[in-house]
């Protein structure tokens, strides 16, 4: 999920002339790139092979999750883990992404950010043993945090970002559609599963978008050592002053109600998502009693209703007012969770899924679109990356929740905590403030 998923502050390079003010305390984002002519489509393109390697990880732990039990001997209370580590990785990030952001260019952070997912599924590809491969979703996550957030701040700032945004994010619900049909078909192609041998498919991907990164974003590969020209050691006078701004920066960011009141909203929105996309199957078999080589597919329903609602809603939701259609979704989201609860039929529930997908689609952009229009312009790139951040951690900590509580009732428990985060989602969407364009509707 995916991400299920807030993460960055960059320099903000335009497509077309839309004006963005600069943050003071990102120098080293403020690269040449700005003041580009032409529309900087290979870093657009770049920026949404990210989210599609992305999705690619995390569509798939859904799928492959069954083997991994059997394979490790695990039990579900102990795979939570692997969200752990997730949920690790993502709050590193958020405590070190200011301070590495005074010393790393945009492009330097993007590619730190696809190499540590490189040396994640290297890792995996090997069948490791079980504490190592937990360790592989903090790398992975971590990776993901540095180079999606940022690619995603980036993104927020070019014009007709609405449209940009629903192409980078229908690019990551791609990656989750591609991941569990590749895993699904990998893991079940021999009697005795070599459910491993599919992390090659995500390191080609990983190798791909690194390569991406460094050609498109090759003008803002700088790691910056600029010393302070008054400092009798101006070595710490640098540092010291990188570290005052970053600093300065997360405190100024903490005190806009309007960050934490959108982190609230995705907290709830990807902690939905990543949760579903993670225990389905494993629900389908243990509780609906569905074969597993079959159930494994489910999934795609789901992400495959997500990849077509962020392409065809995005316009219709801007259009028709972001703040009204968001809510209507959220409560048709509600009723097709209920649909999926009640109703004991694997294929209605694989139809509710795939709608449910569809008009949880447009949650993400929108909510990012949003979040560019209603933050001051000094902490917009460290908000987004904020509320990116502490999405992402709500994605990786009620899927741990899920997995204790089924430890003990079963996996029959994800149901109300999905319905119950669909809920928080749409009554947490309406306390974002409204932005002019949602004034206007």
């Amino acid at each position: 999920m995916a991400a299920t998923t807030a993460r960055e502050s960059i320099s903000l390079t335009e497509l077309g002339e839309r004006s963005i003010p600069t943050v003071p305390q990102e120098p080293n984002h403020d690269s040449s790139s700005v003041t580009e002519a032409k529309a900087p489509y290979l870093k657009l393109i770049a920026s949404g092979f990210s989210f599609f390697v992305a999705g690619v990880n995390d569509g798939s732990l859904g799928s492959l999750l069954p083997y991994v039990l059997e394979s490790y001997h695990v039990s579900t209370g102990l795979v939570i883990v692997v969200y752990v580590t997730t949920l690790v990785g993502w709050l590193v990030a958020a405590l070190t992404n200011s301070t590495l952001c005074q010393y790393l260019g945009l492009g330097a952070m993007l590619a730190l950010g696809a190499a540590l997912q490189v040396l994640a599924h290297v890792l995996r590809a090997w069948l490791p043993p079980f504490p190592l491969y937990a360790i592989t979703f903090f790398l992975a996550s971590l990776g993901q945090a540095f180079n999606d957030t940022h690619a995603d701040t980036y993104v927020a700032a070019v014009k007709a970002a609405h449209r940009w945004l629903g192409f980078i994010h229908a690019m990551y619900m791609a990656g989750c559609l591609v991941g569990p049909l590749v895993a699904t078909a990998v893991a079940s192609a021999n009697q005795q599963s070599q459910w491993n041998l599919f992390y090659v498919f995500p390191l080609g991907l990983g190798l791909i978008n690194l390569i991406l990164v460094l050609i498109a974003f090759r003008d803002s590969m700088s790691v910056h050592q600029s010393s302070g020209p008054h400092s009798d050691d101006p070595q710490a006078s640098s540092h010291d002053a990188r570290s005052t701004r970053a600093v300065r920066e997360i405190k100024d960011t903490l005190r806009v109600p309007a960050v934490w009141l959108t982190s609230l909203y995705f907290f709830f929105f990807l902690g939905a998502a990543i949760t579903a996309g993670g225990w389905i199957v494993e629900y389908l078999v243990r509780v609906r009693h569905g074969d597993v080589h079959q159930m494994g597919y489910i999934p795609t329903g789901f992400y495959g209703g997500s990849f077509l609602g962020r392409l065809v809603l995005a316009e219709p939701t801007y259009r028709l007012g972001e703040r009204r259609m968001i809510f209507i979704y959220a409560a048709l989201c509600a009723g097709l969770e209920l649909v999926f609860w009640l109703v004991p039929n694997i294929g209605v529930e694989a139809m509710a899924i795939c709608l449910l997908g569809f008009f949880s689609g447009p949650f993400f952009a929108t909510g990012i679109s949003v979040a560019s229009k209603i933050f001051p312009a000094n902490i917009r790139s460290s908000g987004i990356a904020f509320v990116f951040v502490l999405g992402q951690i709500g994605g990786s900590l009620f899927p741990v929740l899920t997995g204790i509580i089924s430890s003990h009732t079963g996996v029959k428990a994800l149901q109300p905590m999905l319905l119950a985060l669909l809920c928080a989602t749409g009554i947490s969407w309406l306390l974002v403030p409204k932005a002019p364009r949602l004034r206007a509707d």
